[in-house]
């Protein structure tokens, strides 16, 4: 049987970390999360605060993909820990939502940002759908699916080809924020008074009220954050093609975070530099907080121009998505545990690419589906309760398997992983306060697995993979 390549190298591997996680959040979700808050100070303490979740989070990671550098990731890692039904939901949640649900966002806000460099031509109704008295289907939901549908295909080559193509992406992005934050500094008539202002007055478009002020706005603010900074971990269901794993897995976690970590900080800062959090929380959400920011100093071909990088920014992005996150349902196939066709691998290009093909069909239903803040809302409440899951195998393999080679340990631990945990665990209790229709459903995506579990759990299954 035709198996993965070990064709990932270290830069390849920070690149699609880098890449899966700066798509559209850092451009996008400052606007809902200032005024979730009111305050800009808040609002970057919240980024900040995000990321240093997120590399302890990174920290706990690197630790179990060094030890088990096996396809699937996440679904590895909890199956062995808490056993096939917690692996199995996991996995079936990546499929159903968390996932798809991510890549699907990220195809519309690749149109989002088309459709500002266009003026709006995305708006109308490009078609029709002849069901029930016809459904209608805007230029914006035809271009995500197209942008979808071709990254598929591109990510049906060879894994060393698709991480070549993630690195150029991902150059260019991090050139693309670096580039806002410096412009908006050195040419922005920008005032730090804006520091100090509050958003109070803004329009803040589509923000629940529920998630406006108080401890609920500022979970809300943080989940926000999160989805930006979410794909922080997606290297790892590629730990099965990662050349030298137990030395690259855990730089590629670690120093990929960073990066990132300083780019939005600094990006924010440069926001709020030039415009006030009132002219913030007032954006459209059908525009960006970025392009606005360059509307000041640059001018309309400066604004196009740059909505041509975010488009970059979030293919690139997606890219990233769809080659990490396919190897999850091959994982579970290949253990009895999924569609059995999703276990194949091409002969040609050693990739799944049924797996690959199966994940974009479902991430298209759910482009057509959802808005780009309930996707996002739904996907971060079901990410991070498996997030929490899986730093808390941390604990359990120390001490159930305390001679387990651990190429990398954990720092910190085991402060870290209690921690990481705990503030998760805070997040969703605020998540299903704030805005509890999104939470529920994530959590409904998760229960609705259970049948299914019930049905594959009865067929003769292949041993977990270490």
């Amino acid at each position: 049987m035709t198996q993965l390549s070990r064709g990932l190298g270290l830069w390849a591997g920070i690149a699609i970390n880098v890449a899966n996680v700066i798509g559209t959040g850092v451009f996008l979700k400052t606007r809902v999360m200032t005024c979730n808050v009111d305050d800009p100070m808040i609002v970057m303490l919240v980024w900040l605060a995000a990321g240093l979740l997120v590399l302890a989070g990174a920290f706990c990671y690197a630790e179990l993909a060094s030890m088990m550098p096996a396809a699937g990731g996440d679904y590895v890692f909890l199956q062995r820990a808490y056993g096939r039904a917690t692996g199995f939901l996991y996995g079936w949640t990546v499929f159903a939502i968390m996932k798809t649900g991510s890549q699907a966002a990220l195809a519309v806000g690749f149109a989002i940002f088309l459709n500002t460099a266009m003026g709006g031509a995305l708006d109308g109704v490009w078609l029709t759908v002849p069901l029930g008295d016809g459904v209608e289907v805007r230029g914006l939901t035809v271009v995500a699916l197209l942008a979808l549908w071709i990254v598929t295909l591109l990510n049906c080559a060879s894994v060393a080809a698709t991480g070549g193509a993630a690195t150029v992406l991902t150059v260019l992005k991090v050139l693309t924020v670096i580039g806002i934050g410096v412009g908006a500094f050195v040419l922005g008539s920008g005032d730090l008074s804006h520091f100090t202002q509050s958003a109070s007055g803004a329009r803040c478009e589509g923000v629940q009220a529920s998630a406006i002020g108080g401890l609920a706005g500022i979970g809300a603010a943080m989940l926000g954050a999160l989805w930006a900074y979410d794909g922080w971990n997606n290297v790892a269901p590629l730990c099965g093609e990662v050349k030298d794993p137990q030395r690259n897995l855990p730089r590629m976690f670690i120093w990929g975070t960073l990066l990132v970590i300083v780019l939005y900080v600094g990006v924010n800062a440069a926001y709020f530099y030039v415009l006030s959090p009132q002219q913030i929380g007032s954006v459209s959400a059908t525009s960006s907080v970025a392009t606005e920011v360059l509307a000041t100093f640059a001018g309309p071909l400066a604004v196009s121009l740059m909505a041509a990088g975010l488009m970059m920014s979030s293919l690139g992005s997606l890219h990233a998505s769809v080659l990490a996150n396919s190897r999850v349902p091959y994982a579970m196939a290949q253990d009895g545990m999924f569609f059995k066709p999703l276990a194949k691998v091409s002969e040609r290009s050693r990739v799944p690419v049924n797996a690959v093909l199966a994940q974009c069909g479902w991430a298209s239903v759910l482009a057509i589906s959802g808005t780009y803040d309930t996707l996002t809302d739904s996907v971060v409440f079901a990410s991070w309760l498996f997030y929490a899951l899986s730093a808390g195998a941390v604990i359990i393999f120390r001490r159930r398997e305390p001679d387990l080679h651990r190429p990398f340990r954990t720092w910190g631990y085991p402060y870290t992983p209690v921690i990481f945990v705990i503030v998760s665990v805070a997040l969703l209790l605020s998540a299903l306060i704030a805005t509890p229709q999104q939470a529920l459903l994530g959590l409904g995506v998760i229960l609705l697995g259970v049948p299914f579990y019930l049905y594959w759990s009865r067929r003769p299954t292949n041993v977990v993979k270490e």
